[in-house]
C-alpha cells in the first residue's frame, strides 16, 4: 500500500541537523513553546511532557492547565510558566497565542467540547501544533502554513480511522502515509520502530528505541521533546525536529537498557537521559 519510499532517519541524519546552541543566543532565541496538558484526575501528564520539552531546547515554556494541577506542578516544574484554566482560556481567545513559537496539546486532557474549541483556535493561528492523546479525534483540518503534527498509538490511530488495529499493522507505513496525505498533516505512527509520515510523501522509520518504552507516560514525553525541538530547531527545519525528538527519544530507551532491566524504566526517568544521551549526537 506505501506509494512513498521508506527511510531511516539514522544517527548521521541526526548529528548533521542538531541546532547549535549559539553563544549570543538567549531564550527569546529558542522559542516560547504552549503546552496544554494534565488534569485534576490525569496531572502527571502535564509534568512528563512539560520536562520533556524543558530538556529538549525549548527557550521559555508556558503550561495551559488545570488550577489544581499548577499546585503540584511547581514545585517539580518551576522553570516553567503557568496558564490556569489553559484549554478554556484558549478556547473562548481570552488568551492569544502570537507569542508561541509552537504549541502542543492533548496529554492527560479529555476529548470534549472544551479540547475541541481549543484546537479549532490552535488551528487557526500560525503556529507549529502537536496533538496527542486527548487531542487526537476524527477530524478534518484547514489548510494552513504551519505543521500539523498528530501522534497516535496503534489504538489511537485505529480510533481515529475506524480501522482495525490488526489491519494498521499489516502496512503501517503505507497507512501512515495515507492518512497523512488525506489530512494534510504529519503523523508520528508510535510503536517499534516508529512511523514518521509528512504530508508532502516522505516517509521515514526511527531506528532507535527498546521495550522500555512500551509503558505509560512515555508518548507523553515524547510530545514535550517534540515541542521543545520545534522550539529550538529553525522554522524551516520543522521536520528535523520531528524526526530527532523520535529519535532521541528511541535512544533514551536504549540507554536506560544499556545497564537496567527494560521493565523498570519510569517515564520521567526518559528526560533524565536525554543531556547524556543528546551530548553523544553532538
Amino acid at each position: 500500500m506505501s506509494n512513498g519510499e521508506v527511510s531511516w532517519w539514522s544517527e548521521e541524519d541526526v548529528r548533521s541537523t542538531l541546532p547549535k546552541r549559539e553563544a549570543t543566543g538567549h531564550k527569546g532565541t529558542y522559542g516560547t513553546g504552549l503546552l496544554l496538558a494534565g488534569s485534576r484526575d490525569m496531572p502527571g501528564a502535564a509534568l512528563l511532557a512539560g520536562i520533556g520539552a524543558l530538556r529538549s531546547g525549548i527557550g521559555k515554556l508556558v503550561i495551559g492547565t488545570d488550577k489544581e494541577v499548577i499546585g503540584h506542578a511547581v514545585s517539580i516544574i518551576p522553570e516553567a510558566t503557568y496558564l490556569s484554566d489553559g484549554l478554556k482560556k484558549i478556547g473562548d481567545s481570552s488568551a492569544g497565542l502570537d507569542s508561541y513559537k509552537a504549541a502542543a496539546a492533548g496529554p492527560g486532557i479529555e476529548p470534549d467540547s472544551t479540547t475541541e474549541a481549543a484546537i479549532k483556535q490552535l488551528l487557526s493561528s500560525d503556529v507549529p501544533l502537536i496533538l496527542d492523546a486527548g487531542a487526537l479525534s476524527e477530524r478534518s483540518y484547514p489548510e494552513r502554513q504551519a505543521p500539523v503534527i498528530l501522534t497516535p498509538h496503534l489504538g489511537e490511530f485505529s480510533r481515529i480511522t475506524g480501522m482495525e488495529i490488526k489491519v494498521v499493522k499489516e502496512d503501517r507505513a503505507g497507512h501512515a502515509l495515507s492518512l497523512a496525505e488525506k489530512l494534510g498533516v504529519t503523523i508520528v505512527l508510535k510503536g517499534n520502530e516508529s512511523v514518521i509520515a509528512f504530508p508532502d510523501g516522505e516517509v521515514y522509520q526511527n531506528p532507535t528505541g527498546s521495550s522500555a518504552l512500551a509503558k505509560g507516560g512515555t508518548g507523553d514525553t515524547l510530545t514535550g521533546m517534540m515541542l521543545g525541538m520545534l522550539c529550538c530547531h529553525k522554522e524551516e527545519n520543522w521536520k528535523h525536529a520531528v524526526l530527532n525528538a523520535v529519535h532521541l527519544h528511541g535512544a533514551c530507551g536504549e540507554k536506560w537498557t544499556e545497564t537496567r532491566s527494560a521493565h523498570t524504566l519510569l517515564a520521567h526517568e526518559l528526560s533524565d537521559l536525554l543531556p547524556e544521551v543528546w551530548k553523544g549526537y553532538e
